[in-house]
């Protein structure tokens, strides 16, 4: 554990997550050139994006299962195999049907990559070490949004659409030899000892995982924290940032990179947070979320365009976010035996991609009744005008507002449960604040 050949099978996952991220977030870029490309409206584009996500949320957890059983270096160069092909089939695609089978190939990809790489680190590596490498893998494989929002910008912009993703077709398909000639499941008692044999089995330890509250609690910070920038980096914030804020495509690219930068400062501190504060993750994962619903507000209520700055601002939380949902598989690390890891991570993931494909549905089909009203009134057609977009973005209140209620109960019953199970009492922040000053008090009269 924690040795030199940790680092090189870290290593190999790493670079299989960020190739999988960057082929996820290919169509963020693409957006506009796709609605041209296949003669498209806002809604039908969406549906692009949705299908991936939908593929992506539903193999959640069957993939948890099979990773229970088979391990994680199978599915991590299965998902590589998968991606080369969506992205072959998207270069080629003639009409948005053709694409969105490719997308769907790399939906299917895309989903067994995370969470193998996540089981295959619980396998490699222990101690408080363990969630500072899981928040180095989510923060680093995000720069395959650089590799996404500035190279492949580059050739889609250059060269055209067939060449750019051919491109990234190729990325994946190293990233399958590497992980099919380097990667290891690990030591023999960690990857197999308890692995279940039996379909049987696999499924009641993926019961046992759902009917865990910890690995509800894991869902719900999943779904609160990493949806809002999956939503603006998969989809809508490049339309946004070009067509609604007017923004060239060079600036709107390194916004884009801006939230990987933001991932990667504030990964580490949330890993270090994380490690040393175990009982008040769930307040680390409220405070995100209230920082995305503050920097949201004032973005889109200013008055006209928002300021550059705030903008920015905005970039820079939404990159807090996806390092912030990270947490949610720490709660499942810690809730769930080693056995049935990959059920719970499954459970967990489901979460932001499920808030996010709801929302970015639903962004796109506000945008299209927006713009048939505008038309209808005897305005002329502006898809993804500013004021359209300040409408569409609102849906993210509801569905992120129901997402926090859910997280407050599912805190709840987890507290309940470890006050039940080893007596650990999680008192209210604001109560323990409190004690600990009334505590500092007294130490300084007895002095």
């Amino acid at each position: 554990m924690n040795s030199r050949r940790s680092w090189l099978i870290w290593g190999v996952a790493l670079f299989a997550y960020m190739v999988a991220v960057m082929q996820r977030t290919s169509l963020g870029v693409s957006g506009v050139e796709a609605t041209h490309r296949f003669d498209v409206s806002a809604s039908a584009l969406s549906s692009l994006a949705v299908v991936q996500l939908i593929v992506y949320a539903a193999l959640q957890i069957p993939v948890g299962v099979v990773l229970d059983r088979v391990g994680p270096k199978l599915l991590i160069v299965a998902g590589a195999l998968f991606m080369v092909g969506g992205q072959i089939v998207l270069a080629t695609a003639p009409t948005i049907g053709v694409a969105i089978v490719g997308r769907i190939l790399v939906g299917a990809g895309d989903a067994t990559t995370f969470i193998s790489v996540i089981r295959l680190l619980s396998s490699w590596f222990r101690g408080r070490l363990l969630p500072q490498v899981s928040q180095w893998t989510g923060n680093v494989g995000q720069l395959g949004q650089v590799l996404s929002a500035i190279p492949l910008s580059f050739v889609l912009h250059r060269y055209g659409w067939s060449p750019a993703f051919l491109s990234a077709a190729a990325l994946s398909a190293i990233a399958f030899v590497l992980a099919a000639v380097l990667l290891s499941n690990g030591q023999r008692d960690a990857a197999m000892g308890d692995r279940v044999t039996t379909w049987p089995g696999a499924m009641r330890q993926l019961r046992e995982a759902l009917g865990r509250p910890g690995t509800q609690l894991g869902f719900w910070s999943h779904f609160v924290t990493q949806s809002s920038g999956t939503v603006f980096t998969l989809l809508w914030g490049f339309p946004l940032l070009t067509a609604g804020l007017g923004y060239s495509s060079e600036t709107a690219s390194g916004l884009l990179t801006l939230t990987v930068v933001a991932g990667v400062i504030g990964g580490p501190i949330l890993g270090i947070l994380t490690a040393r504060f175990p009982l008040r993750r769930s307040n680390l994962v409220l405070g995100i979320v209230a920082l995305l619903g503050i920097a949201w507000t004032l973005v889109l209520a200013w008055p006209g365009h928002p300021p550059f700055v705030l903008v920015v601002i905005l970039v820079l939380v939404l990159g807090v976010g996806g390092p912030g949902s990270l947490i949610g598989f720490d709660f499942a690390r810690t809730f769930n035996p080693m056995r049935s890891l990959g059920s719970a991570n499954g459970v967990v993931n489901v979460g932001g991609f499920l808030a996010s494909f709801v929302m970015m549905y639903l962004i796109g089909l506000v945008l299209d009744l927006v713009n048939q009203a505008r038309v209808a009134a005897g305005g002329a057609s502006d898809l993804f005008a500013w004021d359209s977009f300040r409408l569409a973005m609102l849906v993210q209140y509801l569905v992120l507002g129901m997402g926090v209620l859910f997280l407050v109960h599912a805190r709840r019953r987890t507290r309940r449960r470890m006050h039940e199970d080893e007596g650990i009492e999680v008192a209210p922040l604001w109560v323990t604040f409190v004690r600990s000053r009334r505590r500092r008090r007294t130490e300084r009269q007895k002095i």
